[in-house]
């Protein structure tokens, strides 16, 4: 009786198709524990962040009543984040405050960003005052911000940050995996803020709804829009979001 043998090619053939697959069955299982890993690290980290950021209000509204029942006053702690909002077009701007507009990434009208406050951004934004309109975000207007609004920079593409592999990708380097990581950075102003801020994509916001004030381009302690409006910026930003 004749016995039937495979040519050597076809056995070799076999076995590298069945190692194939159990590479990628392993390879796949691998995928699985890191993902399952590493979306408990994300859970984590959410969870801390949310503790952090009510053990400081709660802090802040203890001092406070603290400083009442001492008969003094609670000065809040310089701040170290705004949010700049172009509202004003392109004409009839002066060189110098056009170039201030270009670096801080405001080339259209309505389009907002973050900026680290010190010393030399605060006196750039002056520069840009009678054409911004800015001030202090609150941990709500960043989070509707991002989550609404938000935009990567990859590769000079405007990305929507649906996914946390987005911003792993761009960011993971810095320990930035998702976007809670990415808001508790802009947010803390934490020391990977610049690579945060430069991977956001300017914010393009609406006009207002109800629009702007009838003296628009007057400052808005005169009763238009310009200039710093401190905590009053969340009230514009919601109108514009």
């Amino acid at each position: 009786m004749a016995t039937s043998l495979k040519p050597e090619s076809q056995i070799k053939k076999s076995k590298a198709q069945q190692k194939s697959a159990e590479d990628r069955k392993a390879a796949k299982a691998a995928r699985k524990v890191t993902s399952a890993e590493k979306r408990k690290t994300i859970y984590d980290r959410t969870a801390a962040y949310t503790k952090e950021y009510a053990d400081a209000e709660r802090s802040v509204i203890e001092a406070k009543r603290e400083a009442k029942a001492a008969g003094s006053y609670y000065v809040d702690a310089q701040p170290k984040l705004v949010f700049v909002v172009r509202i004003k077009g392109i004409m009839k701007i002066p060189p110098k405050p056009r170039k201030v507009m270009q670096l801080l990434r405001l080339t259209q009208i309505n389009a907002g960003v973050f900026v680290r406050l010190t010393k030399a951004t605060e006196e750039l934004i002056k520069l840009a005052e009678p054409y911004v309109a800015y001030g202090y975000p609150s941990l709500s207007t960043i989070r509707k911000l991002v989550y609404k609004r938000g935009f990567g920079k990859i590769n000079k593409q405007r990305i929507a940050l649906s996914d946390n592999s987005i911003i792993e990708a761009s960011l993971g380097q810095y320990g930035i995996l998702s976007i809670e990581d990415l808001i508790h950075e802009i947010y803390t102003v934490g020391p990977n803020f610049k690579q945060v801020n430069n991977f956001l994509w300017p914010f393009k916001l609406s006009n207002p709804n109800g629009g702007f004030r009838a003296r628009k381009f007057e400052h808005y302690i005169q009763g238009g829009d310009t200039g710093n409006r401190e905590d009053a910026i969340n009230t514009l930003i919601k109108k514009m979001n």
